[in-house]
C-alpha cells in the first residue's frame, strides 16, 4: 500500500466493477434509458451533447472558482482578525457559524432577488457555502503555534506582522490547506445549488439548468452525463488543491514529508 500505483490502481478497480456492474444489471433487466441509462449510453450522450454541456460546464467553473477566491481571501483576512483581537472573534464568529448552519436553498432565493446580476449572486451563494471550513480551519491553524516558539519571537521583541508572517502562517499552512479541500468540494456544491435555485437560462446556464430541462424533457442520459461532468469536476478540484498543498509543503512540514515504510 505504500507504492503509489497501488493506491491509485484500488479505487479505479473498485469503480470499474461498480460500472460493470450497472452495464450488465441494464442490459439483463432491459431497463430502459428514460428510467436508468446505461453507463455506455451516458458516455456516448456526453460525446454527442459535448457541446452544449461543456458551455454549461465552464458557466459552472467560473462560478466555482470564483467563490473559491472570495472564500480564501475574506476567510483568511478573518482568520486573521479573529487571531488578532478576541473581541473581533466573538463579535463575527457567531454570525459565521450563523451562515453555515442555515440551509443554502433557504436564503439564496433572497440572494438572488437582492442582487441584480445573476452571475453576482450565484458567486455569493457558493462563496456562503464555502467560506466557513476557510474560517475554522485557518483560525485552529494560526493558534496553533509553539508556545515555546512564540515566547522566543516576544522575547527578541518581534511585532505582530513579524509574528504573524513568520511563525503563525506556516504553522497555519497545512490546516489552511486542509480547509481549502472542504470549501473546493461546497464551493461547486454551492455554485449548483445556486443555479437550481436562479433557474438561468440561455448561454449563461450551468449545469444545474442542464439538469433541471433533461428532467422536465426526461432526457435522462444527458442528466446522467451533467452529473458526470459535476463528479468529474469536484474530484478535479480536489485533485488540484491536494497537489498544490503537496507542492507547498512538501519539503518542511512532516505531513507531506515521504513517510518511512
Amino acid at each position: 500500500m505504500n507504492r503509489p500505483w497501488v493506491r491509485m490502481a484500488a479505487p479505479v478497480a473498485v469503480g470499474l466493477l461498480l460500472l460493470l456492474a450497472w452495464q450488465a444489471i441494464v442490459m439483463l433487466n432491459d431497463t430502459p434509458a428514460y428510467i436508468v441509462p446505461s453507463p455506455l449510453l451516458v458516455i456516448r450522450t456526453l460525446v454527442r451533447d459535448w457541446a452544449l454541456l461543456s458551455g454549461s460546464l465552464l458557466v459552472t467553473l467560473q462560478v466555482t472558482l470564483a467563490a473559491l477566491l472570495a472564500a480564501v481571501v475574506l476567510g483568511a483576512a478573518l482568520s486573521v482578525l479573529f487571531v488578532q483581537n478576541r473581541l473581533v472573534e466573538a463579535s463575527l464568529l457567531p454570525y459565521a457559524v450563523i451562515l453555515q448552519v442555515t440551509p443554502l436553498v433557504a436564503i439564496a432565493p433572497l440572494i438572488i432577488i437582492w442582487v441584480d446580476d445573476t452571475r453576482t449572486a450565484l458567486v455569493i451563494c457558493a462563496t456562503v457555502a464555502s467560506i466557513f471550513p476557510v474560517i475554522t480551519n485557518t483560525t485552529i491553524g494560526l493558534r496553533s503555534v509553539d508556545p515555546g516558539l512564540l515566547d522566543l519571537f516576544r522575547m527578541h521583541g518581534a511585532t505582530r506582522m513579524q509574528t504573524l508572517l513568520r511563525l503563525r502562517a506556516p504553522s497555519a499552512a497545512p490546516y489552511f490547506f486542509a480547509g481549502l479541500r472542504v470549501a473546493s468540494a461546497l464551493a461547486l456544491i454551492g455554485a449548483v445549488v445556486a443555479e437550481f435555485v436562479a433557474g438561468t437560462g440561455g448561454s449563461r446556464s450551468g449545469l444545474a439548468y442542464q439538469i433541471l430541462q433533461s428532467g422536465l424533457q426526461l432526457n435522462i442520459p444527458r442528466l446522467f452525463a451533467a452529473l458526470l461532468l459535476i463528479t468529474l469536476t469536484g474530484i478535479a478540484l480536489f485533485a488540484l488543491v491536494t497537489l498544490v498543498a503537496r507542492l507547498a509543503l512538501r519539503r518542511w512540514h512532516e505531513s507531506e514529508l515521504p513517510q518511512e515504510r
